[in-house]
């Protein structure tokens, strides 16, 4: 691997050693502060020079040429329903997520911050509207609104209407073949997830944050019961408020009644960085947003190896 990368794994392994979320900051229009994963950006840019893209979303400005790749460029205020009067988007945030690459216009980059995520906490139920934010948080007493791009992204891609992978012989009932915990701050992502868990036979037990997984866990093993029985795996995301998933998963391998436990990294971040992680943290399997077959293929996978009985599902 080059130096830079093997710098920045080295960065996010100290990080989450410390629990904590790197952010970037950038304003939408107006004193309102957002922020991104700074390790899903890639660079920050000028406003570029766009190009039409034909039949595009309404939240796609157009095509803009990067280092000689074309990308989709995304007005993140229209995508997110920001309601700024004088919002005039002036700068770039080349990001990769999901395995690919898109701009996303803001109107000015502020700074970047590690914020500790127990400081960090889920936004505020909105009722009757979908949220477009993952979480929330303060830092020197202003409010940092975390933006959800997977939701912004299924949003713009239609995600729902990726066909499910095809099985050898008919659909199992959900449920049938036991259950998973998936553990997602993202309601798109943890949607997405049970999509493909239903279809191979299995059932979701969903919590948004890797601290409320840990917990439910602990309790379960305080009760008696082998978690390793009640769920064929865990399903986390990484970037999580409370508790991210690397600090999840090393809390469930410090745990010798955890340590059973298999689980399955699945995030929007980059696959090589990923995979280096996961042999630091001692997860099994690391997956990358949203490839419903290559889910699905690491879920049979798990499940075609395990001989052990399946625990009481209820």
């Amino acid at each position: 691997m080059k130096q830079d990368l093997l710098d920045r794994i080295d960065q996010r392994i100290r990080l989450a050693g410390h629990n904590r979320l790197a952010l970037l900051l950038f304003r939408l229009g107006g004193r309102q502060l957002f922020g991104v994963n700074v390790f899903k950006v890639q660079e920050v840019l000028p406003r570029p020079r766009l190009f039409a893209m034909p039949q595009a979303p309404a939240q796609v400005l157009g095509a803009a040429d990067v280092r000689g790749r074309s990308i989709p460029v995304i007005d993140l205020g229209k995508a997110i329903r920001h309601p700024e009067a004088n919002y005039s988007p002036g700068y770039l945030l080349v990001t990769e997520f999901n395995c690919s690459l898109q701009g996303f216009l803001v109107s000015e980059v502020d700074r970047i911050v590690n914020i500790p995520v127990e400081q960090i906490e889920l936004p505020p139920e909105q009722e009757g509207r979908q949220s477009r934010l993952t979480a929330i948080t303060r830092h020197q007493g202003e409010l940092i609104q975390i933006v959800d791009v997977e939701q912004v992204l299924a949003e713009i891609s239609n995600i729902d209407a990726l066909p499910m992978p095809e099985l050898d012989g008919p659909t199992p009932s959900p449920g049938s073949l036991g259950q998973v915990l998936v553990v997602d701050d993202s309601r798109v992502a943890r949607a997405q997830i049970q999509r493909v868990l239903e279809h191979l036979g299995l059932s979701a037990v969903q919590l948004a944050d890797g601290r409320q997984a840990l917990e439910h866990l602990k309790r379960i093993a305080d009760s008696g019961e082998d978690p390793a029985a009640r769920y064929r795996m865990v399903i986390s995301d990484i970037e999580m408020p409370a508790m991210d998933g690397y600090t999840l998963t090393t809390e469930i391998r410090r745990d010798k009644r955890l340590a059973g436990l298999y689980v399955i990294l699945h995030t929007s971040l980059s696959g090589i960085f990923n995979n280096a992680m996961v042999q630091r943290v001692g997860a099994d399997r690391f997956v990358a947003k949203y490839h419903p077959d290559e889910l699905a293929s690491r879920i049979m996978e798990r499940l075609t190896d395990q001989t052990e009985p399946i625990g009481d599902a209820a």
